[in-house]
């Protein structure tokens, strides 16, 4: 079952410096190509953690939407 939150990225703010990554326990997040990070939505659970390490500010934890 998923989380009721996830993590949701402003990739237009994001410096690619991988410190979200690092310290995701699920590995949910990647660095796409260098340039941005982006999250696995099946694997995140919410927790908040790559959000308060985000140095740029650009990770936001909210409420899954209905799909």
């Amino acid at each position: 079952m998923l989380s009721k939150n996830l993590a949701h990225f402003d990739q237009s703010a994001c410096v690619a410096c991988g410190t979200c990554v690092k310290e995701c326990p699920r590995s949910a997040v990647k660095v796409h190509r260098g340039c941005y990070a982006v999250v696995e939505a099946e694997r995140c659970v919410g927790c908040g953690k790559c959000a308060r390490v985000c140095p740029a500010g650009c990770i936001a934890i909210e409420e899954r939407k209905e799909q």
